[in-house]
């Protein structure tokens, strides 16, 4: 039998996608290891996995654009994808948080997948999200290292399209006993480098937080009611003081001495920083990355730099 596999740009509750008998495909986990350069683009991010889909290099039988919420450009690199011909959806998050209005959001997705058929995997994927949690804590105690856990975590926006695959793979994650001397928060979105939590724990900073895959796996629910009112507090769709509300407790939870704020060239996001310097108060590191790759020795260099200072 046939699995569709649905292509998603942002986050997109995957408990949805997998009861409605789907494969959800998180666009975003293969452009860092991707060599693609794009024609046309602002974001590499949305521009890579725009040409991917439109010249069907990537196989997909469904596309699920973020079109309100944590990504302005995928709006207009979603609708390049839907003129190509592939069957899209625009989902759009409330500003506000009205659960209302994402739980009649949630319906219009689950017309457009098809109807749910498998209600079980609600339960299934929140038993996942708590093992999730689980790692997280884990690497706040340098149990297991930021790199295995960033690994995992980012992976819950899709659970890599197969849950036993994926439980598997959490089951092999080794746990160590790591010091955890200078403690930092990585914020924004993820890096573009595929080997920057290598880099940061090779330099002595042992990142404790990842802010976006920590939103993978803190909301869930075992029906549409229940995401809805869960995932309206999606922190990136959210107006940016509330967001900061909700960073500053979790900076403050998990003792961090510095911040590193990665942010993507021609996003959005970019804009934020200034107010993230107002109003949280440790040293903070910005960086701004383009195209995929490895992180680059500009960035080394600024990374060490930070850590001289933390330690100093």
């Amino acid at each position: 039998m046939h699995v569709p596999k649905i292509a998603i740009t942002a986050l997109v509750p995957p408990e949805l996608i997998f009861a409605c008998g789907g494969e959800p495909f998180d666009v975003n986990n293969v452009i860092p290891a991707s060599k693609k350069t794009p024609r046309n683009k602002l974001c590499a991010w949305t521009a890579i996995w725009q040409e991917m889909l439109v010249k069907r290099e990537q196989k997909i039988d469904s596309l699920v654009v973020v079109a309100g919420g944590d990504c302005h450009n995928a709006l207009v690199d979603g609708q390049k994808a839907a003129m190509s011909g592939i069957p899209t959806h625009f989902f759009f998050y409330p500003f506000d948080g009205d659960a209302g209005y994402l739980e009649s959001q949630l319906y219009k997705l689950r017309d457009f997948l098809g109807n749910i058929e498998f209600p079980e995997k609600f339960r299934e994927i929140k038993k996942l999200k708590k093992t999730g949690q689980q790692i997280d804590k884990k690497r706040l105690s340098g149990q297991i290292s930021s790199v295995d856990a960033f690994r995992i975590l980012v992976s819950f926006s899709d659970l890599r399209g197969d849950l036993n695959g994926f439980q598997k793979a959490i089951a092999e994650v080794k746990e160590s006993d790591i010091e955890l001397n200078n403690r930092v928060a990585l914020i924004g979105v993820p890096p573009i480098y595929h080997d920057f939590h290598e880099v940061a724990q090779s330099l002595d900073l042992q990142i404790v937080f990842d802010e976006l895959p920590y939103e993978f796996i803190r909301h869930s629910g075992v029906n549409i009611k229940e995401v809805a009112r869960d995932y309206r507090d999606y922190t990136f769709a959210r107006p940016l003081d509330f967001r900061i509300g909700f960073l500053q407790k979790e900076l403050e939870k998990r003792k961090v001495d510095g911040i590193i704020h990665y942010t993507q060239f021609a996003c959005h996001h970019t804009l934020e920083d200034e107010v993230m310097r107002q109003k949280l108060d440790y040293p903070i590191l910005t960086l701004q990355g383009d195209m995929p790759g490895k992180t680059p020795e500009q960035i080394k260099l600024r990374l060490e730099a930070f850590r001289e200072m933390i330690e100093r």
